[in-house]
């Protein structure tokens, strides 16, 4: 049965009063969850939350729980665009078309010297046990996809990339199939830990992202027009909301200031870039980028919260009226709302209370 009524069902306990089934299984496998409702404001609402519409209807009843791809990385392509052809990867030419090329040729078993599991200091389980909850070192599929954001290379020809789960920008990628081998080689490649393999001379320029968190929004409406609708509704939301609250949001982004990864003594590069990924969290500012599709259209609005920790988190079927629980729950208390998960990568943090500790 297809459904707009969200705020039914947006919360850790059922409508039926009885607690999500996710709940116990995410807790056991080490997930920090949240026991907060996901949607804060009554039915109807009374706060104001931009609507969807009458017409718009998504899936409410099939588990969302494991309806995500595994991958080993996920790289943004800078377009300056929130709509694309619908089918990214087939515009012949395009950084993700070469990407997919150099993905699907590349036969490479070399090893990195400075493989890594995650940007966090505690690395998660290889498996968590939960469907859709796992770690990025388990896997080897590298997706590439499109992003709202304009490049901050030096030539505006070239290419800037953001690479996640390492929460590295990377920009003066050529898009050529020489640049998307270079961009493979010595960052996407799936031997290569956080900190790539860039050789001397190398004309990339690598940096931490900026932000203490990235917001990624699904909005390829040639794909679903509901993803379009819903991307730009929350993202009006998530920049009101969190600007109450003190952050300062960007839907571009900033150029870092500090030296990129290329110009520092190749020993000093993982201690730098964990250096500066622990001082992230503490700075209150969020990125929010609209991207193309990511699957499972038919759980719109479809909202990815990456960490410098190293962590992912997908969400599904969120409306403006469960931002507000997402904003304190995961995004500044590091806990998941499992009533919204639709899977997630690094969440699985023994030891830890959060998914903002180290």
């Amino acid at each position: 049965m297809l459904s707009r009524l969200s705020g039914l069902l947006g919360h850790s306990q059922q409508s039926d009063g009885k607690q999500d089934p996710s709940f116990d299984k995410l807790k056991t496998a080490a997930v920090p969850v949240s026991e907060a409702e996901c949607r804060g404001c009554g039915d109807p609402c009374e706060e104001g939350h931009e609507s969807y519409g009458s017409r718009f209807s998504v899936d409410m009843t099939s588990q969302m729980l494991g309806s995500v791809k595994r991958y080993r990385r996920q790289v943004y392509i800078s377009t300056g665009k929130t709509d694309w052809e619908r089918k990214v990867h087939d515009v012949p030419g395009s950084l993700a078309s070469l990407l997919g090329h150099v993905h699907a040729t590349s036969h490479s078993n070399a090893t990195s010297a400075h493989d890594v599991a995650t940007s966090s200091s505690s690395a998660p389980p290889k498996s968590s046990g939960v469907s859709g909850i796992y770690a990025s070192s388990s896997e080897r599929k590298v997706d590439a996809l499109n992003g709202s954001h304009c490049t901050i290379s030096d030539d505006p020809d070239l290419q800037t990339v953001l690479v996640f789960p390492d929460y590295k920008v990377v920009a003066n990628v050529p898009e050529t199939q020489e640049g998307a081998q270079k961009l493979w080689d010595e960052t996407l490649d799936p031997h290569l830990g956080l900190v790539g393999a860039s050789p001397q001379g190398s004309t990339l320029r690598t940096w931490a992202i900026p932000y203490s968190c990235v917001i990624l929004l699904c909005s390829h409406k040639k794909r679903d027009k509901r993803c379009a609708i819903a991307a730009a509704k929350l993202e009006h939301e998530f920049t009101n909301n969190m600007g109450s609250k003190g952050w300062t949001i960007d839907t571009q982004l900033e150029h870092p200031t500090d030296e990129p990864l290329e110009a520092i003594d190749a020993e000093a590069r993982e201690t730098r870039i964990l250096s500066r990924l622990k001082e992230l969290p503490n700075e209150k500012r969020a990125l929010i980028v609209q991207v193309s599709h990511i699957g499972g259209h038919k759980y719109a609005g479809n909202v990815i919260i990456y960490t410098p920790q190293g962590a992912g988190v997908w969400y599904g079927r969120v409306t403006t009226h469960e931002v507000n629980a997402i904003v304190e729950q995961t995004i500044e208390g590091g806990k998941i709302l499992p009533n919204l998960l639709r899977g997630g990568i690094n969440i699985s943090r023994p030891g830890c209370s959060s998914l903002n500790d180290w």
